[in-house]
């Protein structure tokens, strides 16, 4: 089959369109023939090199995958079903896993992370992570679906514990998590303001239900939302981008405000006054991934058209280099989507 591969970290020229040998799954796992696999900024820090974490080479990178079934043990996907896949890779019987709450998992771990994924024709997963996807649902639609809006539905739902009529703030709507947030937000009957750095990604975001929008490059962000807020504040910032926002992101909330962070996309060296943080009671929470039941919540909604995976860009997979130039440089607005 065919493949994009890396052998060794670097920049974009380091990907590989080559043959490799098609995976074989074995008990327990289905092979997927990949439609459409979705890029995320996990791909782009694989590619580069993590601090601390050892990517096995040659490397298949891709999480959120869509295609057809080819083999699986049972009789539920048959040959030509089609599915969606979860990215989370749990082990299914430790105390977390049969909590329900399988992100937890000690030996948790993400499809193309030290895994190969979807950058492929064909991947293998457990026959646990297939979703099936109604027809009228089309693979690159799918494959930009899942680890987006299962990241936002944890953040916001799970951990903020959103409630109707609070005020959130997402940070950075062109994302993936940013779009999927902003309708998350919005669908759960909160009052949502957003950033960006273009007008372009900001008219975008009003249309994805933003109340109010600023520029971070041009404005003081915490002096636009107050001024939206009447001098209050947000109840909740969806923050992922690490320390180029973080200070301004606290100075949003209001008293006894949640913050709640899944990435650091300009950098994890983040500085916070503790006089701040008690004085004004706020809370930190941590967010990474989620839960399989809420990627089969979120996908109801999917399915029926109240959330929409929003597409920027297409690609064949021969060129995935050019695909991660545009996320790297952040010219996107919602996913960028391989077609295999």
């Amino acid at each position: 089959m065919k493949a994009i591969r890396f052998h060794a970290h670097g920049g974009p020229d380091v990907l590989r369109y080559e043959d490799v040998p098609e995976p074989v799954a074995g008990p327990g796992e289905a092979l997927v023939r990949v439609r459409a696999c979705a890029l995320n900024h996990l791909d782009l820090w694989q590619r580069r090199g993590i601090e601390r974490v050892s990517i096995p080479f040659p490397h298949i990178s891709g999480a959120d995958v869509a295609g057809e079934v080819v083999s699986a043990p049972g009789g539920e996907y048959g040959f030509g079903r089609r599915v969606m896949l979860q990215p989370g890779l749990s082990c299914g019987r430790c105390a977390a896993c049969l909590d329900g709450r399988d992100n937890e998992c000690p030996t948790y771990d993400v499809l193309g992370y030290r895994s190969d994924g979807g950058y492929a024709e064909y991947v293998k997963v457990p026959v646990q992570n297939l979703i099936a996807i109604p027809d009228a649902i089309g693979f690159v639609e799918a494959a930009a679906f899942p680890l987006t809006f299962l990241t936002a539905w944890h953040m916001l739902i799970t951990r903020a514990k959103l409630r109707a009529g609070e005020d959130v703030l997402v940070i950075g709507a062109g994302s993936g998590v940013g779009q999927a947030a902003i309708q998350i937000a919005w669908r759960h009957g909160a009052r949502v303001f957003a950033t960006a750095g273009t007008d372009d990604k900001l008219a975008k975001a009003r249309q994805l239900g933003a109340y109010e929008v600023v520029n971070h490059s041009t404005q003081d962000v915490p002096a636009a939302i107050k001024s939206f807020t009447g001098g209050r504040g947000v109840d909740v910032v969806v923050e992922h981008v690490g320390t180029a926002t973080w200070e301004r992101s606290l100075k949003c909330l209001v008293r006894a405000g949640r913050l709640v962070t899944c990435g650091a996309t300009t950098g994890h060296d983040a500085q916070l006054d503790l006089r701040f943080l008690f004085g004004r009671q706020l809370s930190l929470l941590g967010s990474y991934m989620g839960r399989k039941g809420e990627l089969l919540r979120a996908a109801q909604f999917f399915f029926s058209g109240e959330l929409r995976s929003v597409v920027d860009q297409t690609y064949p997979l021969a060129e995935a280099a050019e695909a991660q130039r545009r996320l790297e440089a952040r010219q996107q607005f919602g996913k960028i989507v391989l077609v295999a």
